[in-house]
């Protein structure tokens, strides 16, 4: 017995619900017994669904896989009665960070201190308790340090589908970003003229 649309659109949600991680596009089409292109139209369909129905979640796109997610813009409603807050202190500290470790990844601790200038222990720790980040293996070097890379998460979170996909900043951009951090040191006192 063929099944309809309706019923693969069906199972393709309860599907993405119960296994509530990103699913990769095989496994869906292992589930649903449908090729790519079928697999891909019913994602679209039950996606497009969400947003025309203004229902409360939506199909995330994380790394190739797919997976249910809130809509951000309803996390108020539901964070009062969720145990995991999912609102992040992002101090400027963090931030730099995250940045340098989401551009650089795979990145070791000493690698990030290098670029940072000072300890990134905090930072590290505090990104890897919020679920930011995540240590990637060990560097084939002395000592065997640690890796760190972003996670499905962070993808999450900065609406990300991979992280082929993050921003990388125009040529123009970098230099006034370094005039600014140029005039912020001088204007601090920090470089002898």
């Amino acid at each position: 017995m063929e099944e309809t649309s309706e019923e693969k659109i069906a199972a393709l949600e309860a599907v993405l619900f119960a296994v509530g991680r990103p699913v990769s596009l095989e496994d869906i089409m292992k589930a649903l017994e449908v090729d790519e292109e079928m697999a891909n139209a019913l994602i679209d369909e039950l996606s497009s669904s969400y947003e025309e129905k203004q229902r409360g979640i939506r199909i995330a796109k994380i790394d190739g896989a797919y997976q249910l997610c809130t809509k951000s813009a309803l996390y108020p409603y539901i964070s009062s009665i969720v145990n995991e807050n999912k609102e992040y202190k992002l101090t400027d500290t963090v931030l730099e960070t995250l940045s340098i470790i989401a551009y650089r990844q795979p990145v070791t601790r000493a690698e990030i201190e290098k670029i940072r200038g000072v300890s990134s222990s905090h930072a590290v720790n505090r990104l890897m308790d919020y679920g930011l980040i995540k240590e990637m293996g060990r560097l084939d070097a002395p000592g065997k340090p640690l890796l760190f890379g972003t996670t499905d998460e962070f993808l999450r979170c900065f609406g990300i589908s991979s992280p082929k996909d993050i921003p990388v900043p125009d040529e123009s951009e970098v230099i006034e970003f370094k005039r600014q951090a140029e005039e912020e040191i001088y204007l601090n006192g920090e470089v002898e003229v």
